[in-house]
């Protein structure tokens, strides 16, 4: 996937986490495989209190940390050399599509998210968001977290190829937790957490899903002054995706951590799942097709 080198990135859309590599992770300790492979499975922060948590919303950045540094993301151009800037175009991509998606009432009308993007560890209201985590969508205040080195262990660890749109379908599954979050969906992966058929799963395969509406829709996105922001996708960019999505899948990360598969303790969904439900939202393109709530097999 390549971004329109003229068009105009968003920095306002996204904000700076602390750089700290210090602290304790809440809800366990570092060296846990357990919480090493929840975290790294892309979801719903693990740590989510569920509308509460230890941490003030405040403390996004922890004192005396440096900031990550957006001057150098100003255009398309910039965010095909540059990862922190492929973030940001995502963001300002994902957030344009959904703005004119989703119903305009007022229980359902989209409201934009803020992506945090970190370096090392920063707080959350979540938890701690780090590398041992991943990527998460925090509920309690609506934002996005993400440590663009993250890239570098979806390719190198779980054997992700290192295409653009790879990690752009982190970022847009992300966002699809926070569609999910406004159409009140949400909730039904804390009500039943573990299991292949279980809450959890199903609301990870939709935001799959959503991921691939988005990323049907990708190339009719525009920056502020309508300039298209992505070109078309090609075959290679979606199958880019869909190795992330493999890569990610409870089987695969349970298979090289364990050396075993255990269905019942599944949080996202297997390889094939994941990748069959982010084609079913790409080949649609429709939100209606996704939802895996209601879907008799998954």
């Amino acid at each position: 996937m390549t971004f329109n080198e003229g068009a105009d990135l968003d920095t306002s859309q996204v904000r700076s986490g602390g750089s700290s590599r210090g602290g304790v992770l809440v809800g366990g300790g570092a060296g846990s495989i357990i919480l090493v492979v929840i975290g790294l499975l892309l979801g719903v922060n693990p740590f989510d209190q569920g509308g509460g948590g230890p941490f003030d919303t405040s403390q996004v950045q922890q004192a005396g940390a440096s900031e990550v540094d957006f001057s150098q993301c100003k255009t398309g151009a910039d965010a095909n050399r540059d990862v922190t800037c492929r973030i940001i175009g995502t963001v300002n991509s994902v957030q344009d599509y959904w703005r004119d998606a989703l119903p305009a009432d007022a229980n359902r009308q989209y409201r934009d998210a803020y992506t945090v993007i970190y370096s090392g560890q920063t707080q959350s209201p979540c938890g701690t968001a780090s590398n041992a985590v991943g990527p998460f969508y925090c509920p309690t205040d609506e934002q996005i977290y993400i440590d663009a080195a993250f890239f570098d262990e979806l390719t190198s660890r779980f054997g992700a190829d290192d295409g653009a749109l790879a990690q752009m379908y982190v970022v847009a599954h992300e966002y699809g937790h926070h569609v999910q979050n406004i159409l009140g969906v949400l909730q039904y992966a804390q009500q039943d957490r573990q299991g292949p058929t279980s809450g959890a799963v199903r609301v990870e395969l939709m935001a799959d899903c959503l991921a691939g509406v988005w990323a049907h829709h990708a190339a009719t996105t525009q920056d502020e002054d309508g300039t298209t922001l992505i070109q078309p996708l090609t075959r290679s960019d979606i199958e880019s995706a869909l190795s992330a999505a493999a890569a990610v899948g409870d089987d695969r990360i349970q298979k090289s951590a364990t050396g075993s598969v255990d269905p019942e303790s599944w949080t996202h969904g297997s390889a094939e799942q994941r990748q069959r439900w982010f084609t079913t939202g790409y080949e649609s393109g429709d939100l209606n097709a996704c939802d895996t709530l209601s879907a008799r097999t998954l």
